[in-house]
């Protein structure tokens, strides 16, 4: 019965685990996440690749911010199909426009020098509070911080390296 209420409205009374060990998020929260997705790779693909193609000439910054962004739209593409594993795309756009807010925006806004192109920068860049929300943060910290990392080094009594096998018979 937990379970249909979990599939039918996204929540359940506590977050459990699934079959693999992790911690399940909503189905609403997984659409919702597909749906930011496809707006980044729609808003940012539908910008950028025109651009790519028949761009005038860029500086070296203009250049690296628009192929970064043409990155960021064609990864969303992924983020589609798996919201949970391309959810660090998400949460590095939320730390860098969070730093600017903070670190830019915020001192100039502050200091009564929040000029025309910074007013603009801060429009496009603030809407991203929206993603605060949005992301399942139980699962972030699971999974990212909480989770052991990937092994550093070769794990003993593992197939020997190409090149080192041994001659013993």
């Amino acid at each position: 019965m937990a379970q249909t209420e979990t599939i039918a409205t996204g929540t359940s009374a506590a977050p459990h685990r699934s079959g693999t060990g992790t911690l399940d998020v909503a189905l609403w929260r997984l659409y919702t996440l597909r749906v930011f997705f496809a707006l980044i790779a729609v808003g940012q693909g539908s910008i950028q690749l025109p651009l790519f193609f028949h761009h005038p000439h860029w500086t070296l910054m203009s250049g690296v911010a628009h192929s970064f962004l043409l990155a960021l739209a064609l990864l969303s593409i992924v983020g589609i199909r798996y919201p949970l594993q391309m959810l660090p795309l998400l949460v590095y756009e939320l730390l860098w426009k969070t730093i600017w807010l903070l670190g830019i925006a915020l001192p100039l806004w502050l200091t009564n020098q929040f000029d025309a192109d910074t007013r603009q920068s801060f429009f496009e860049i603030a809407p991203i509070i929206v993603l605060i929300p949005i992301i399942p943060w139980r699962y972030v910290f699971a999974n990212y911080v909480k989770k052991p990392g990937d092994r550093w080094t070769f794990r003993p009594n593992s197939a020997p390296r190409p090149g080192t096998e041994s001659t013993s018979a």
